[in-house]
């Protein structure tokens, strides 16, 4: 999936993954060779425990509104307000090089190739 920041016009991820187990949850980026992009829904926190770099952290509202735009470091607790559950996880430096900030409305696109004629 792609992620874009409509508002800024700007392409935030485009090796989005949504994570709806448990396990992909609680797992989420310690077993992954190359840094990917997360989302999933979450009440009020994350942990880094275990990563080994810092990772770029943005949590959204339920109209896909930034409301809270973090870099967390490795090894670290991470809590916003409850009434927010959106969370995309991504390589430290996405937020910055994307210019998203709190009030960016976000989009997630369906990626997908085009089949052969």
């Amino acid at each position: 999936m792609i992620l874009k920041n409509i508002t800024r016009k700007t392409v935030i991820a485009v090796d989005l993954q949504y994570l709806n187990s448990f396990w992909g949850k609680a797992v989420g980026l310690l077993c992954k060779k190359h840094s990917h992009s997360l989302y999933f829904q979450t009440r009020f926190g994350i942990h880094t425990f275990g990563l080994k770099s810092p990772i770029d952290v943005l949590v959204l509202d339920d109209r896909l509104n930034v409301v809270k735009s973090e870099e967390v470091a490795p090894n670290r607790l991470f809590f916003w307000d409850p009434r927010y559950k959106g969370v995309v996880e991504l390589p430290c430096g996405s937020i910055t090089k994307s210019k998203t900030a709190r009030g960016d409305q976000i989009i997630i696109l369906e990626s997908f190739l085009p089949l052969p004629l």
